[in-house]
C-alpha cells in the first residue's frame, strides 16, 4: 500500500491535507511531519501535535532554525520586523515584488526536501506521496513564491527524480482558494478545532494578521463559524 508523509503546520490547509490522506490511503499509511524554523511562538507546532494526535498517525518534528537565523522575516524570533496586521492583499499592493513580510525564505523549499529524506528513509521500496498544503490564495500576488504551481511542479520533478521515482509531490489545492479548501475539509469531518493560524502566540487569534483574515473568510464564505473560536 502507498505511503503518505504530510507536512503539517497545525494549520487549516495541512490539516485538510491529512484528511485528504487518511481518506485515501488510511491512517496506517499516514504520519505527519513539522517544521520548527524559528518561529516567535510554537503554537502551531503544538496544534500539530494534537491534530496527529486525533488522526492516530505518527508525527515527526524537525530543526531548521539555524538555517534561518540569518533571515529577518517578521515570523521568525531574532526579526527586528513586526507582524503586519493587514490583509495580504494590501501587503502585496505595496510591495514591488509582491512578497509580503511573513515570506520565509525558501522555506516549503527546505521542508519537501526533509519530508522527501524522510519518505526514502522510511519507506525505502515503497511509493511514497508527500502532501503539501498550499493553495491558490498564498501564491496569488506572488505573495508566497514557493507556493506557486511552477514551484511544486520543479520539486515534484527533482524530488521524483532524487528518489529513482519512489516519491512524489501531491499539492491537491494548488487550483483552489482558502474558502475551497476548508469546503473540502467541512466534508470530511476536519478538526478544525484542534488548528492553530495566527501569526501572533497569544492564548486567542489575533483575528487582524494576514492569515487570520484569510482563515476568517474562508469559513464564512462557507457559511459556517470557525470552530477553533469556540
Amino acid at each position: 500500500m502507498k505511503k503518505a508523509i504530510v507536512l503539517s503546520s497545525g494549520g487549516v490547509d495541512s490539516t485538510t491535507c491529512i484528511s485528504v490522506a487518511v481518506k485515501e490511503l488510511g491512517a496506517d499509511n499516514v504520519c505527519t511531519a513539522s517544521i520548527f524554523y524559528g518561529q516567535k511562538h510554537v503554537k502551531e507546532l503544538e496544534a500539530a501535535r494534537k491534530v496527529a494526535e486525533w488522526f492516530h498517525v505518527k508525527h515527526y518534528e524537525f530543526d531548521l532554525s539555524s538555517i534561518l537565523q540569518y533571515s529577518n522575516c517578521a515570523l521568525l524570533a531574532g526579526s527586528s520586523e513586526e507582524i503586519k496586521h493587514e490583509s495580504y492583499e494590501d501587503q502585496v499592493k505595496e510591495s514591488e515584488t509582491g512578497r509580503v513580510s511573513t515570506y520565509v525564505p525558501f522555506r516549503n523549499g527546505l521542508m519537501l526536501s526533509v519530508a522527501a529524506s524522510l519518505a526514502a528513509s522510511l519507506y525505502e521500496d515503497e511509493e511514497v506521496d508527500i502532501y503539501i498544503g498550499a493553495h491558490a490564495d498564498d501564491a496569488a500576488g506572488n505573495a508566497y513564491a514557493d507556493c506557486s504551481e511552477p514551484f511544486l511542479k520543479a520539486m515534484e520533478d527533482a524530488i521524483s527524480i532524487g528518489t529513482y521515482g519512489k516519491v512524489h509531490l501531491v499539492f491537491p489545492f494548488a487550483d483552489k482558494n482558502k474558502a475551497g479548501v476548508v469546503k473540502t475539509g467541512l466534508a470530511l469531518g476536519t478538526p478544525y478545532e484542534l488548528t492553530w493560524s495566527c501569526y501572533e502566540g497569544g492564548e486567542k487569534p489575533c483575528g487582524t494578521c494576514g492569515t487570520c483574515r484569510d482563515r476568517a473568510a474562508a469559513f464564512e464564505a462557507n457559511g459556517v463559524k470557525d470552530p477553533a473560536l469556540d
